[in-house]
């Protein structure tokens, strides 16, 4: 008989932003499949009877491959067991969720998505901004910062990007942000339009630093940063900023 598969969203880190949902098909799950920021404090919801396998992607970092931890997850679910794929943030947010699904599908594993906390709406509230504002942002976008070689995208709408009117939520994008910020220059954007770096937001570690574009990118980039970071730009007051 077959299990089933939980995509189970641990949002951005802060055990306490698990929804009630999370927190009952961990304590449920016979094996947990987790990402590297889904580790520490969200796993003590797990029951210690269940296997527990680190399947994380972290840049620079030696990583399973995609198609290894899908094979794992039909192979658990097809051997009856109540399968949790513990993904941060939320699961259908740059997350390689559809490659997991089309494996799921292709040997008709059933399965469920259980949405969660993205970093960027952790990263405003950490801030105490919206991410919408009333006449001056009715537009919210996410993209990410990096393609599959760690590059900035070659195919990146940039007239959309360096919209005035619209807050942008950079994922992914430290290492590539100096020559993401120069694109968006060139598309028109301020310079002096309004940034937020967001590291390792809603854990013990975060640190929030507020830039405008110009000056973000102009920053030395430092190797030893290998936390997660999110980036925040466009129409914020500069109260705020």
């Amino acid at each position: 008989m077959s299990g089933f598969v939980s995509f189970v969203s641990s949002g951005p880190g802060d055990p306490e932003l698990l929804t009630v949902k999370a927190v009952k098909r961990l304590q449920a799950a016979e094996v947990v499949l987790f990402d590297d920021l889904s580790s520490g404090p969200i796993l003590d919801h797990v029951s210690p009877d269940a296997d527990l396998i680190a399947v994380g992607k972290r840049a620079g970092r030696a990583s399973p491959r995609q198609d290894h931890v899908s094979r794992l997850l039909v192979d658990y679910a097809l051997s009856g067991a109540k399968v949790v794929r513990l993904k941060s943030g939320d699961a259908g947010i740059f997350g390689r969720l559809e490659e997991e699904l089309t494996a799921l599908n292709a040997a008709k594993v059933a399965y469920e998505i259980v949405p969660g906390v993205t970093a960027a709406s952790s990263a405003a509230a950490a801030a105490m901004i919206p991410l919408t504002r009333r006449l001056t942002a009715r537009r919210v976008q996410f993209v990410t910062g990096h393609d599959v070689t760690g590059a900035l995208p070659q195919d990146l709408n940039m007239a959309a990007l360096a919209d005035p009117t619209a807050t942008t939520v950079v994922y992914m994008g430290r290492r590539t942000f100096p020559a993401f910020a120069a694109c968006l220059m060139d598309a028109g954007l301020p310079p002096d339009t309004p940034a937020l770096l967001a590291e390792a937001v809603s854990t013990p570690a975060q640190t929030l630093s507020r830039h405008t574009i110009a000056s973000l990118a102009a920053l030395a980039q430092d190797a030893g940063a290998t936390g997660p970071a999110i980036i925040l730009y466009g129409p914020l007051t500069e109260q705020e900023t």
